[in-house]
């Protein structure tokens, strides 16, 4: 009965008590009679129009339901507090101004600011509604590529719940009272410091890549938020020492994803490529391979 609002939407509504059944505020197992009357108290939008902006985007694919773009390190996805501008939504709504129709663009997941690669972003609402069920149903693969400290000898997995810091609310943290989140990774390139690995998620949680490879004591090279001080061998080159520490952002990037089509239900494999800054830190760093 409320075509424009998906099933999560609702539910999350539902929990938040905006949801009355004959004006008495129910859970969601409530059983609904013959007669009984439910009202939707949906909260107040935004009015504020979010500007378009004329900032290039590098598009991989783009059809009549879905925009696929290789985001670049250093651009913010959402519009927020006193950042009203030069984000990734400004640039789309530039791109295709219909997308001002559609909750956040059509934004239907995100990368960290100073993470790069391929996004999939919808132009229409049944594309937003679908992607936005098969991210939940985990069935959009994505996958990453990163520089961690440290010489991993295998690959793995790490299934660590993860939720918001304790104590410092801008980070996450693995915790009991967090939500299940797995990533596996293997090794795709050692050098005498690091590695070169490429990750899979089966969850999505907020830097979930950034907490578990901090976790298992292989923090992201140039993650300033979980990585801590540098601690390298005394034995690395001060060639490589000056690139690590000189890399300005955390070393990931989304290099692959992997959906079905909205409409036509086939199966899309989008990659990114490594761009340039990694490129050249793995050159950096293979020039003294141990």
């Amino acid at each position: 009965m409320v075509p424009d609002c998906s099933r999560a939407a609702l539910q999350a509504l539902i929990r938040q008590g905006r949801v009355r059944l004959n004006d008495t505020v129910v859970a969601q197992k409530t059983k609904v009679a013959t007669g009984d009357r439910v009202r939707v108290d949906f909260p107040a939008v935004d009015t504020r129009e979010d500007e378009a902006e004329a900032i290039g985007l590098d598009v991989l694919h783009e059809d009549d339901e879905v925009i696929v773009i290789d985001k670049p390190a250093g651009l913010v996805v959402h519009p927020g507090a006193g950042n009203r501008r030069g984000t990734l939504m400004n640039a789309l709504l530039y791109h295709e101004p219909r997308l001002a129709a559609l909750p956040r663009a059509g934004i239907v997941h995100r990368l960290d600011k100073d993470t790069s690669g391929v996004m999939v972003v919808a132009r229409t609402e049944r594309a937003r509604q679908s992607l936005t069920e098969a991210l939940a149903a985990r069935r959009v693969k994505r996958i990453y590529r990163a520089v961690c400290r440290g010489r991993l000898v295998a690959g793995g997995m790490v299934n660590a719940p993860i939720g918001r810091h304790r104590v410092n609310r801008t980070k996450m943290a693995v915790t009991s009272r967090g939500r299940e989140a797995v990533s596996q990774y293997r090794v795709l390139e050692r050098f005498e410091a690091h590695t070169y690995i490429e990750v899979s998620l089966q969850t999505g949680r907020t830097h979930q890549i950034r907490v578990h490879m901090a976790h298992v004591g292989h923090p992201l090279v140039g993650d300033r938020l979980y990585a801590g001080r540098s601690h390298l061998p005394s034995g690395v080159g001060a060639a490589v020492r000056d690139a690590v520490a000189a890399f300005p952002r955390q070393a990931l990037h989304a290099a692959r994803l992997a959906f079905d089509h909205p409409a036509t239900r086939q199966s899309m494999v989008i990659e990114s490529p490594l761009p340039g800054d990694l490129q050249a830190l793995l050159a950096k760093l293979g020039a003294t391979d141990a």
